[in-house]
């Protein structure tokens, strides 16, 4: 049997130098043609060609500021050039060798332990955010003995299976079911109902967000973290504090848990920890816990990882939380978030549509309010307020980044939140452009209503303007 040619594969070279109408169908024959057709409506589909601190560039050679930043990736902003500096460094020696200790990842998890809230000294290195999820989940049970979880409501882990059952969304969850078993959720900042979750003493861990992002930039009540730690420590439960999103700086604290000065048991991390350079995961413990879970010769390999802990990663881990330090980004970011937040509370106070911003240090979310009622949405039976809810801040990201040349995105447990993360290098010159921009989406659309009507315009004209196949055999 004749074998079936195989077509030419393509260089990086030639991935470079892809159009973007060629990008698009390569996206849409071969990875998600969904997700294309979305972006393609939202003016999401555009070719960026290079990024620079707080800014990107398109391909007309448009500038952009980034207020979304990888969803906290990148708090030391794109390709800082004193992580790429470390990465380099690290370039000639081993990158992945297990049968091995070691220089990069002994000296990041001591770095980690100095900055962590005491008793921290761990440290488990993975690859991502819901990585440590599922290594946290995995260690409460091995320290315990038992296998629930208690997670709260609007929370987000992550999407692998087991950080899936412990968030909050039903929209991700309902099509994977039956997830894992013996989680529970709570309301967030409700210190009654998390004593009552564990006052059986069956639970292994808590596990919450000190700033639920997902559920659209929602801080907990003034000492809820402290007491729900109290309330671990009084049931034998574990207390894991999930930072992947409001680590390193974001929050105007180097941790988001240290503005209430609680101490986790356990600690998970990602995001910005790879400098937005490389991806890299850190799951913290103490010293006790570790031993429980994984002090002795025939536990010592029962969580591993690959690629958790190679050279490059931990290099580039090692640069970012110095960089941090180094130029106070944590105080720029209380200081920064604290002006714009005010700026925008002053915007909602002169546009109806927004109903609140709230947020901490550079985490920041605007949600709009849901306005049609009574006979209208009545008429529509309920379909034009799930439509708004569902979509209108995506609108507005749409406009901010078409006209006014700044990207953004919304909540994905809350979609009708708007956020705002830049890196905490930006400066105060572009927090007043974005509040410009809303200023003036706001007050020319007046209404939701007027801007659903022209967006449906413009998403009937771009849905219309198919590009005819173009892509070139790679060569």
């Amino acid at each position: 049997m004749a074998k079936k040619p195989r077509q030419p594969l393509f260089s990086v070279d030639d991935a470079l130098n892809l159009s973007r109408r060629e990008i698009i169908e390569l996206h849409q024959s071969y990875l998600n043609t969904t997700l294309v057709s979305m972006f393609k409506l939202l003016d999401f589909d555009k070719k960026f060609v290079k990024a620079e601190g707080v800014f990107l560039w398109d391909e007309d050679g448009k500038r952009y500021i980034d207020f979304l930043a990888g969803y906290g990736s990148l708090n030391v902003g794109h390709n800082n050039p004193e992580i790429l500096a470390a990465v380099d460094k690290v370039n000639s020696r081993p990158n992945i060798l297990q049968a091995s200790l070691g220089a990069m990842p002994a000296a990041l998890a001591h770095n980690l332990a100095v900055i962590s809230p005491a008793g921290l000294k761990h440290s488990f290195f993975c690859n991502s955010g819901t990585e440590a999820v599922e290594g946290g989940l995995k260690l409460a049970r091995l320290v315990t003995g038992r296998h629930k979880v208690v997670s709260a409501v609007g929370a987000f882990h992550g999407k692998t299976l087991g950080s899936l059952s412990v968030s909050g969304r039903e929209k991700y969850k309902k099509l994977f079911r039956p997830l894992l078993e013996g989680c529970y959720v709570v309301k967030f900042g409700d210190e009654a109902a998390l004593d009552r979750a564990l006052d059986n003493r069956d639970v292994a861990a808590f596990i919450v967000e000190p700033i639920q992002g997902e559920a659209g930039v929602i801080p907990p009540p003034p000492g809820y973290l402290k007491k729900a730690a109290e309330i671990c420590k009084k049931y034998g439960t574990l207390f894991i504090v999930d930072e992947i999103q409001t680590g390193l700086g974001r929050t105007g604290d180097m941790f988001a848990c240290d503005h209430e000065h609680v101490k986790p048991d356990i600690m998970l991390l990602s995001k910005s920890l790879g400098g937005g350079v490389v991806p890299i995961g850190a799951i913290l413990t103490t010293a006790a816990h570790w031993k429980a879970a994984y002090g002795t010769f025939d536990k010592a390999l029962l969580h591993t990882s690959t690629f958790g802990g190679n050279a490059r990663a931990c290099a580039a881990g090692i640069a970012a939380v110095n960089y941090i330090i180094d130029n106070g980004l944590t105080e720029q970011a209380k200081q920064k978030g604290a002006y714009l937040l005010k700026k925008l509370q002053a915007l909602q106070a002169d546009h109806p549509m927004i109903k609140e911003v709230r947020g901490r240090g550079l985490l920041i979310g605007l949600e709009f309010k849901e306005p049609f009622k009574g006979y209208v949405d009545k008429f529509t039976g309920g379909a034009l307020n799930k439509l708004y809810h569902e979509y209108f801040a995506s609108l507005v990201a749409s406009q901010l980044v078409q006209k006014y040349g700044i990207v953004t995105a919304f909540t994905l447990n809350n979609p009708n939140v708007l956020r705002f993360e830049p890196p905490l290098t930006i400066e105060y010159e572009q927090l007043d452009i974005l509040v410009t921009a809303l200023d003036d989406i706001c007050g020319r659309n007046k209404t939701p209503g007027r801007m659903l009507v022209r967006a449906g315009q413009t998403y009937a004209r771009r849905a219309a303007s198919r590009p005819k196949k173009t892509i070139k055999s790679a060569k």
